[in-house]
């Protein structure tokens, strides 16, 4: 199944969600302000977090295949040491997300490396990791925003996508779903819709039509359908608003058993 988004337009989102980012820490009135979807970080901690993981994702993509992360690029993020001072701290997350454009470009988006996904249906790949860094780079703006009272609406086009990349990369996986077979469909309100069956077979992605009047009886095939804008779908698999903010048909207590389910293999 083809990405929705070309390999030099996942670059220029990540280059797009990273300014906005530098730009929500650049208006925060302090940096030890808590961030309330990442609790007990401020927002230092999470410049640490993506800047830092910018770095890191740029070693393992140079370094290309392998079966674990460089030891250099583990020992690297652990020591990290930020600047203190807000432009130099916002200079170095700069340097950070070239330093990971660059890694990208370089490789190519079929170059294999190492990924924290290898079970899932998202690739081990340049392409892959540039995918799931758009959003993480989304998500951890939007927290940044927040954290100062002023978050925005997630993008479209990375949305739509995000939806489909956070269902491959953290719910698709062999291991076998320990309740009764179901399906998850997820339906934005742009037009795209995915369901996710999950069953003794483990739990897999397709992408299906969105609802209409004439197919609104493929809802019965799904024990739970959420419905909302992709942004807010992707706000919600990332655990940033809760289920109670959209609009969900069937039994909204499978959503709970998902979000508890801990596959044993990923």
């Amino acid at each position: 199944m083809e990405n929705t988004l070309e390999f030099p337009e996942l670059l220029r989102l990540i280059d797009e969600r990273s300014v906005a980012f530098r730009a929500a820490i650049a208006a925060a009135p302090a940096l030890d302000a808590q961030v309330p979807t990442c609790p007990g970080w401020t927002l230092f901690d999470l410049v640490q977090h993506l800047g830092g993981g910018d770095r890191f994702w740029a070693a393992i993509v140079g370094a290309g295949p392998a079966d674990a992360p460089p030891a250099e690029a583990v020992a690297a993020r652990a020591a990290l040491e930020l600047p203190q001072e807000r432009e130099a701290l916002l200079a170095w997350l700069e340097e950070s997300t070239q330093l990971l454009l660059d890694a990208l470009r370089a490789a190519g988006p079929e170059s294999g490396c190492w990924t924290w996904w290898p079970a899932s249906q998202s690739p081990q790949t340049a392409g892959g990791t540039a995918r799931h860094r758009v959003q993480e780079t989304a998500v951890h703006t939007y927290d940044a925003q927040l954290a100062w009272g002023a978050p925005q609406p997630l993008p479209v086009g990375p949305s739509l996508d995000g939806v489909e990349e956070f269902l491959f990369t953290v719910c698709a996986t062999p291991s076998a779903w320990p309740h009764k077979p179901t399906a998850f469909d997820f339906h934005a309100a742009e037009g795209r819709s995915w369901r996710l069956t999950v069953d003794g077979d483990g739990a897999r992605v397709t992408r299906i039509p969105a609802p209409t009047a004439a197919t609104d009886e493929d809802e019965d095939a799904a024990g739970a359908a959420v419905h909302g804008t992709a942004g807010e779908l992707v706000l919600y698999l990332y655990d940033r608003i809760k289920a109670d903010s959209l609009h969900v048909d069937g039994d909204a207590g499978l959503l709970d058993l998902l979000r508890a389910w801990e596959p044993e293999e990923k």
